[in-house]
């Protein structure tokens, strides 16, 4: 892969910990991809499928969630609906030769501001090594 392959990637993060995190890990000075673009849900609960499969549709090239942890949830269970979501949506990267493995879930809770830098950094790594998103440039997942 060219050296020159810089993904564009997504975070969806909760608004209670993850994203708390992220805000957090730019205050301490601590730096992860710029290629990362964060978008803040109220509970990853709320992420529906077309979302995920939205940004891969619109050119990202790697997309996680990052959800606070099992038993943790604000809102009692939105990550493990999340969890699920996610599942079913990786079967359809598959079927739609996009792959599974360009979309994942973390988990975080307050005070791992360090971890928040670290996943965002092996995501980037992760999907830089992938390549970019097949749908992309015509790829064989677009002519489905």
């Amino acid at each position: 892969m060219s050296e020159a392959f810089e993904p564009t990637i997504i975070a969806y993060t909760c608004h209670f910990c993850p994203y708390e995190m992220a805000d957090k890990a730019g205050e301490q000075g601590l730096s992860y991809p710029t290629n990362v673009s964060i978008i803040e849900v109220p509970c990853t609960g709320r992420i529906d499928v077309i979302h995920l499969l939205r940004a891969f549709q619109d050119g990202a090239d790697g997309v996680y969630v990052v959800a606070c942890k099992e038993g943790e949830c604000h809102h009692k269970t939105g990550n493990l609906v999340a969890k699920k979501r996610l599942q079913y949506t990786k079967k359809i990267l598959d079927d739609l030769e996009i792959g599974s493995e360009r979309l994942e879930m973390r988990y975080i809770m307050t005070g791992e501001v360090p971890h928040f830098a670290r996943i965002a950094q092996e995501m980037t790594d992760k999907i830089r090594a992938l390549g970019p998103n097949p749908v992309k440039n015509g790829g064989a997942a677009h002519k489905a």
